[in-house]
């Protein structure tokens, strides 16, 4: 069975999600699809609590905060969402592009939004014995919810933003808490580091430095603790409920690169008039693209969600004006909103 849409989506991230806004207020309908089991992208994979502070009139917000509301905002659009599945092949033409997905899925899509991010990606893991049986259950790369922590013995290992944001968040739930990093110094904002310092000197975390996991005990198919091995050769085994791990992710351009599109440096060059690639009817936006004074703002991506919509609606209905309207006195916008605009 193939799908026919006017606009493919690929990326679930908070730029995808402004885009079946934007095409929407247009009058066109979205397919979406992720790798990831659930929309947001890093917002929710990796920073669902942290505080974002530069969306326009929204003084503070946390990740998923942004995506619930991002969610709420295309509802009146229903969205078709494919999650879990990696867009494998592509290829046709503007008009008529064939799109294959790692469920089997087969799309006929008008149109291609590329909003992936930097790709296809999956979190850095622990390459130790034990260490897959265990995840999800006592090895985690994300946290979902931090209750599950509480009264708990921790070990978190890494030493940038993430590490130290969730060490931080996590200290005064767990029965202990020790951060393992492998340097001295930290890759993370330095108001979080003078913090981790000042929780360190207070007893409410301990602070591992130039040290590393090197093997994981169990018993009765349970993780019991944690082998550490600082840079000097000393061995210490850390009693332990859960390992959270926050090595970054691993960006992969995956079958993007296999798409017959012009690259530089693993993203994809686009205009800044519609945001188009290299190849006519696929466009890129957010972290993906790339053109002179490129920010990796989540702002500026819904900046090039707007103005690839209305380059997307010109090859949808050709040699039809595409008129600019607004949402505060549009009846037509009003309509497709779903609001009296009373």
């Amino acid at each position: 069975m193939t799908i026919k849409t006017d606009a493919l989506i690929i990326g679930a991230g908070p730029c995808g999600l402004f885009q079946v806004f934007e095409l929407g207020l247009l009058g066109i309908q979205a397919d979406i699809v992720d790798t990831l089991p659930e929309v947001g992208g890093q917002c929710t994979w990796l920073y669902p609590d942290k505080p974002i502070y530069d969306i326009p009139a929204i003084p503070v917000c946390t990740g998923a905060e942004l995506v619930a509301n991002l969610m709420k905002q295309i509802e009146p659009f229903n969205p078709r969402l494919h999650l879990g599945e990696e867009v494998t092949a592509l290829s046709g033409e503007v008009g008529a592009f064939e799109v294959e997905t790692s469920a089997g899925k087969r799309f006929l899509a008008r149109t291609v939004f590329i909003a992936g991010g930097v790709g296809s990606f999956q979190p850095r893991r622990v390459h130790l014995e034990h260490a897959d049986a265990l995840e999800d259950r006592q090895v985690h790369y994300r946290v979902t919810d931090p209750r599950r922590f509480d009264d708990q013995r921790l070990v978190i290992l890494g030493g940038g933003d993430s590490a130290l944001d969730w060490a931080l968040a996590l200290k005064d739930r767990a029965a202990s808490l020790t951060l393992v990093h492998r340097r001295e110094e930290y890759r993370a904002a330095p108001a979080s580091v003078v913090s981790l310092r000042q929780a360190a000197a207070e007893g409410r975390i301990e602070l591992i430095e130039s040290a590393t996991a090197t093997a994981l005990e169990t018993a009765n198919d349970r993780l019991t603790g944690v082998e550490i091995t600082t840079a000097a050769g000393d061995v210490r085994v850390i009693p332990v409920d859960h390992l959270l791990a926050f090595f970054g992710l691993s960006p992969k351009l995956g079958p993007i690169a296999e798409w017959g599109l012009e690259l530089h440096k693993k993203t994809l060059p686009v205009d800044t008039e519609r945001f188009e690639t290299s190849r006519p009817g696929i466009f890129a936006i957010g972290d993906i693209n790339h053109y002179p004074g490129k920010k990796k703002l989540i702002l500026s991506g819904f900046h090039e969600a707007a103005l690839a919509a209305f380059a997307a609606k010109a090859l949808i209905e050709p040699g039809k004006k595409v008129h600019l309207q607004y949402t505060t006195t549009s009846p037509i916008m009003h309509k497709r909103l779903g609001v009296s605009g009373d």
